[in-house]
């Protein structure tokens, strides 16, 4: 009897355990995908949420391309996005071309939840003495037309173009505004991130990059921000079909009054 006693308390611990774990899981949301969402709104905005949901959130900080890739997969319910619906599609497809992979089928029904806008800026370091730069200006510089800052009123030094990987969506509107689709110089370094992108320039007194402005204002390091015309972009999440009910939630939040607040300029 004391046997059977000690076995069912165990069982029942065990599945008090479970549930709490199972409850846990489901009161979580992962988000796969863009790194300026994560860094704009998700996760200034993850405690103000949490209080006004329940829900928490899990950021994986990928980049859109692989974030899009993770909800064609099933890997999430949600993809995080830096571009359009059609641009973010592409950023996708990139990855996998990149990777030497076929391209994936789209599913159907896919909705963009646009929660904000943001800039893309180009940087350079603080000690370049050019402040403003024409869009033509500045795609001569990342395609290696221009290899010296000389060239365009700046000092005698070497141009180092800096870019972010294959799936970024700031790289990707960028390089279709800006620089006409073109491609970079065959010299840029390549960086897995937006922050290794401002890291690069930083360092590299003949850097140039481009950036959101949002994330650049968080830390801006050594760089700085080249005035030319604006550069905007959409920030939402994509879902295959209608919003599940959790994610909902989160898109209703940021774009509550509350919710706007969170997000960081």
């Amino acid at each position: 009897m004391k046997q059977m006693n000690i076995k069912s308390l165990v069982l029942a611990m065990c599945l008090v355990v479970l549930t709490s774990f199972t409850a846990s899981a489901a009161d979580m949301v992962k988000l796969w995908g863009s790194t300026t969402c994560q860094k704009r709104f998700l996760e200034p905005g993850a405690q103000a949420f949490e209080a006004a949901s329940g829900l928490k959130t899990k950021v994986f900080g990928v980049g859109t391309g692989k974030g899009m890739l993770a909800l064609f997969e099933g890997k999430t319910n949600v993809a995080i996005s830096s571009n359009t619906l059609e641009e973010s599609i592409k950023s996708a497809q990139k990855v996998l071309k990149k990777d030497g992979k076929a391209p994936i089928e789209v599913p159907q029904g896919l909705q963009f939840h646009e929660i904000t806008k943001d800039i893309i800026v180009a940087i350079v370091h603080q000690d370049n003495s050019v402040d403003s730069l024409s869009w033509a200006q500045i795609s001569d510089l990342n395609t290696g037309k221009v290899t010296n800052w000389k060239d365009v009123g700046g000092p005698d030094l070497p141009v180092q173009v800096i870019t972010s990987h294959a799936g970024s969506s700031t790289k990707a509107v960028f390089q279709k505004m800006v620089m006409k689709k073109a491609d970079y110089a065959a010299s840029a370094t390549l960086v897995k991130s937006t922050r290794l992108e401002i890291n690069e320039v930083s360092k590299d007194k003949g850097g140039i990059g481009a950036v959101s402005a949002g994330f650049y204002s968080l830390n801006p390091g050594k760089a700085k921000v080249i005035k030319s015309e604006t550069i905007e972009r959409p920030l939402g999440l994509i879902t295959i079909g209608d919003p599940a009910p959790e994610v909902q939630k989160i898109i209703d939040f940021y774009r509550s009054p509350e919710g706007q607040k969170q997000i960081l300029n």
